[in-house]
């Protein structure tokens, strides 16, 4: 197996693997571009996303700056708005529904350590040339369609966002969030359900989008 192939399977992974370096100067390169891009060439943008990104629908919009390790692992649904200075970590995939609002300073961190230093630093003397110092593993992040996630946001390896969820702003979601429902804090926990109706947040959940 690749180091690419490892990190996406879940498995510990060197991050300073050739190819994953080549794939992130390349994502780098493209994000260099699209944020020179004026706000009105829209569909040089556009091109720039579908490149950088695996899949994005149809009127997704992103407003640098932002940042990813790779791009490819990302899928964007049609009708997704980013705001300015998110960072996707995405070493392993992270899936965005349609029609969700993503606020400033957001960031979706697919990738991890091992807890305990002796398990997470690797032994000079048996790390080949060139590796990383340190162990490192990816699990994905999964948002679903028409989710709200309010500014400052930190969402953990792992967890899976619900269809229709607010996440209040500077929360820190560190377990999965059910559909239709209301959720904030450090640690995010879920504060109420929407019942369906999506139409009454909270001050916790009035986040600039």
């Amino acid at each position: 197996m690749s180091q690419r192939e490892r990190m996406r399977a879940g498995a510990e992974y060197d991050s300073r693997d050739p190819e994953l370096i080549a794939l992130a100067q390349r994502a780098r390169g493209l994000l260099a571009t699209f944020a020179g891009l004026p706000a009105v060439d829209v569909e040089g943008r556009s091109a720039i996303l579908h490149n950088l990104f695996g899949a994005v629908g149809e009127g997704v919009w992103l407003e640098p700056p932002f940042g990813c390790d790779y791009g490819v692992h990302i899928e964007i649904g049609a009708r997704t708005f980013v705001n300015m200075n998110c960072v996707f970590l995405d070493a392993a995939p992270i899936r965005i529904g349609k029609d969700v609002l993503i606020g400033p300073g957001v960031q979706l961190l697919t990738a991890s350590h091992p807890l305990a230093a002796s398990e997470r630093l690797v032994d000079a003397d048996s790390r080949r040339g060139g590796a990383a110092p340190y162990r490192t593993f990816a699990r994905p992040i999964t948002i679903g369609d028409g989710a709200w996630i309010g500014a400052g946001t930190q969402i953990l390896p792992g967890v899976t966002v619900g269809e229709g969820a607010v996440i209040g702003a500077g929360s820190v979601v560190t377990a999965d969030v059910p559909s239709d429902c209301v959720a904030f804090g450090n640690p995010c926990r879920v504060q109420r359900s929407l019942g369906g109706n999506g139409g009454e947040g909270d001050g916790h959940a009035r986040a600039q989008p």
